[in-house]
């Protein structure tokens, strides 16, 4: 007889995500083997800030460890956010020194990977997006061609909390098409291997996820809620993996 399926319901914040999914992709199989023989390379980025804690060990400021960011329109004045930090480069698990994410890119050939988050993403369609605001195309406009070259793998960690209904690069050619009269950053579609808290709680305990709810108060603001289902031993271990992760400070402190 199949063994019975167990199911249990989760409540993530969005900093817990961002941990959950950190600290899977430190054991995601390719980045392992990339760390031990290739090159790992870590854009800015709010999530990639817990990447590296996790790909290094080592606590950082995270909020200095990003480019662009979304805040609310008004009230945001505290949330400051810079990237005065060092780009995380690693090759085989040496840390590159003054070498930045996209500088590293001539270098890198099949089995590395470079990491770069993402501003949305409908998960359905298996689809990613980034907001560009730079004139050129930020890191991404200038890794990409190269990533896609040198059959680089592009892993884009994103939370649950940016997917959004609509086909990307249908709502790309919209804000694309208003040409002078629009303003405000436009959306790129990539393509990459994306990879949520789904595919975290997968890696890390076998069980399979899916986003039933979102939003929440109290400090749920952003929230997800995962219904985790499994045998008894991976409901356990998902549920080991996302206990210790609970209460994960905010990214920023209110």
């Amino acid at each position: 007889m199949p063994a019975p399926v167990h199911q249990k319901s989760f409540v993530l914040t969005v900093a817990e995500s961002k941990r959950l999914i950190a600290r899977a992709l430190r054991r995601h199989p390719t980045v392992t083997k990339a760390r031990n023989q290739g090159i790992v390379a870590v854009a800015k980025g709010s999530t990639n800030s817990y990447v590296v804690e996790e790909l290094t060990g080592e606590g950082i400021h995270k909020p200095d460890y990003c480019m662009g960011v979304t805040k609310p329109a008004r009230g945001a004045e505290g949330a400051q956010t810079a990237a005065k930090l060092p780009d995380l480069v690693l090759r085989k698990g040496e840390r590159q020194e003054g070498v930045a994410a996209i500088e590293i890119v001539s270098e890198m050939g099949p089995g590395d990977v470079f990491i770069k988050g993402a501003n949305a993403v409908n998960y359905d369609r298996g689809q990613a997006g980034i907001l560009i605001g730079h004139p050129t195309g930020g890191t991404i406009g200038a890794a990409l061609g190269t990533l896609v070259s040198r059959r680089v793998m592009l892993l884009i960690p994103v939370g649950l909390e940016k997917n959004i209904p609509g086909d990307l690069h249908e709502l790309h050619r919209r804000v694309a098409d208003v040409g002078p009269n629009g303003s405000g950053p436009t959306l790129w579609p990539i393509d990459g291997q994306i990879f949520t808290e789904i595919e975290a709680v997968q890696l890390l305990s076998g069980a399979r996820a899916a986003l039933i709810a979102a939003g929440g108060i109290a400090g749920a603001e952003g929230s997800v809620r995962l219904s985790v289902w499994g045998a008894a031993d991976q409901l356990d271990r998902a549920e080991a993996a996302i206990e210790d992760i609970l209460g994960e400070p905010p990214f920023i402190a209110p």
